[in-house]
C-alpha cells in the first residue's frame, strides 16, 4: 500500500513550477471521464424530454440541455486543471501565446462555436424547424451543435451546415413559430375555358387532398387568374396546408397537381400542350402511319390499377404519431 502511494505521487513532469504526479494525472482523467458521462446523460434526458412534452416546448428544452452541456463540459475541464495542481496564474504568458494560436489557427471553429450558441438564444431557428438554404437545401433542422447544424432531408439524407453560415447567410424558415403557410399551385387551361368551372374544379380538387386546412378566418382556399399564355389561361390554386405538409414540399405540390389533373379531366377542362403541324407530301400523303391505330387510346386510372394519389398519401402516413419504444 505504501508503495502505491509512494508510485501515485511520483512526479513525472514539471509544469509552470508544479509537479505532475501520476495521481495527479489519474484523477484529471477521471473528472475529465465524469464530465464526458455526465454531458452524454444530459444529452439523452433532453431527448426523452422533448419526446414527452411535443413539439411545441421541444426548442425551449433543448436550448436548457445545450448550456447545461456546455456548461458541464467547461467546469469539468477547469476542475480538471486544477486536479493537475497547475497554477493557471504562472500560465498567464503560455495561455497569451496560446490565444494567439487560437485566434490564427481556430478562429473558424471559434467563430461557429459562437454563432452556435447566438442560434440556440436568438431562436430565429430551432430544432424541429423546417428550413431551406440559399442555394435550395431544405429540411428539417435535427440539432445545433457546437460547429455546425444538423438538417435532415425528405430523403432521409443528413446535411451538415457550419453555423456561421446560418447565422451569416439567407434562408426561409417555412414553420417558424410552428404556424403553416399559405402556398400557389400553378396551373393552366386552354383559352377559353369558362373560368367559373376552372374554379370549381380547382376548389373541389384542394378539398380532395386530406391534408388541406378547413376554411377558417383567413385561412380559405382560393383560385387565382394570374396571366395569360400562348393559348392559354393561367390560375393558382392558393391553398393553406397542414404544418406537416408543409416540411414535405415536394409530395405537397405533387398531391395537389394529382387532384388539380382528376378534377380538370372530371368536368373536361382541356390542359393546353404544344402543338406542331406537321405536312407529308408525296406517296405518303393520306397513308395511315405505321405502328399506329386510330383506336387506340391511353388506359385509364383504374385499367392502370393505381392506388390514389401516392403524395397525399405519404403527407397522411408522416403525420400520425409514431410509436417511441423508449
Amino acid at each position: 500500500m505504501v508503495q502505491a502511494n509512494d508510485l501515485l505521487s511520483q512526479p513525472i513532469l514539471q509544469v509552470a513550477g508544479a509537479s505532475l504526479t501520476i495521481g495527479a494525472v489519474l484523477r484529471a482523467i477521471l473528472i475529465l471521464v465524469v464530465a464526458l458521462f455526465a454531458t452524454w446523460a444530459v444529452k439523452r434526458i433532453t431527448r426523452r424530454m422533448q419526446v414527452r412534452i411535443g413539439e411545441e416546448s421541444a426548442s425551449a428544452v433543448y436550448i436548457g440541455g445545450q448550456v447545461v452541456r456546455y456548461i458541464v463540459l467547461f467546469t469539468g475541464l477547469a476542475i480538471a486543471v486544477s486536479a493537475l495542481g497547475v497554477d493557471l496564474s504562472a500560465l498567464s504568458l503560455f495561455a497569451g501565446a496560446l490565444g494567439v494560436g487560437i485566434g490564427l489557427g481556430l478562429q473558424d471553429v471559434v467563430k461557429n462555436f459562437v454563432c452556435g450558441v447566438v442560434l440556440l438564444f436568438d431562436r430565429s431557428i430551432e430544432v424541429g424547424d423546417f428550413i431551406e438554404l440559399e442555394d435550395g437545401t431544405n429540411g428539417a433542422v435535427t440539432s445545433i451543435g457546437a460547429r455546425a447544424t444538423g438538417i435532415v432531408t425528405n430523403d432521409n439524407v443528413t446535411v451538415l451546415v457550419p453555423n456561421a453560415s446560418l447565422l451569416n447567410g439567407k434562408l426561409t424558415n417555412w414553420t417558424r413559430n410552428r404556424a403553416t403557410r399559405r402556398i400557389h399551385v400553378p396551373f393552366h387551361v386552354a383559352l377559353g375555358a369558362n373560368k367559373d368551372l376552372v374554379k370549381q374544379a380547382a376548389l373541389e380538387a384542394a378539398n380532395a387532398v386530406p391534408f388541406t386546412l378547413p376554411e377558417v378566418g383567413r385561412q380559405k382556399s382560393q383560385v387565382w387568374l394570374v396571366g395569360f399564355g400562348d393559348a392559354s389561361l393561367r390560375f393558382e390554386l392558393v391553398v393553406w396546408p397542414s404544418l406537416e405538409a408543409v416540411k414535405r414540399p415536394g409530395s405537397m405540390m405533387a398531391a395537389y397537381c394529382w387532384a388539380l389533373d382528376d378534377a380538370l379531366q372530371k368536368y373536361g377542362i382541356e390542359i393546353p400542350v404544344p402543338q406542331q403541324e406537321v405536312r407529308f407530301r408525296g406517296p405518303l400523303e393520306g397513308a395511315a402511319l405505321p405502328g399506329r391505330d386510330e383506336r387506340t387510346r391511353p388506359p385509364s386510372h383504374e385499367e392502370l390499377g393505381d392506388s390514389g394519389n401516392d403524395a397525399a398519401i405519404e403527407i397522411d402516413t408522416a403525420s400520425k404519431p409514431r410509436s417511441n419504444g423508449a
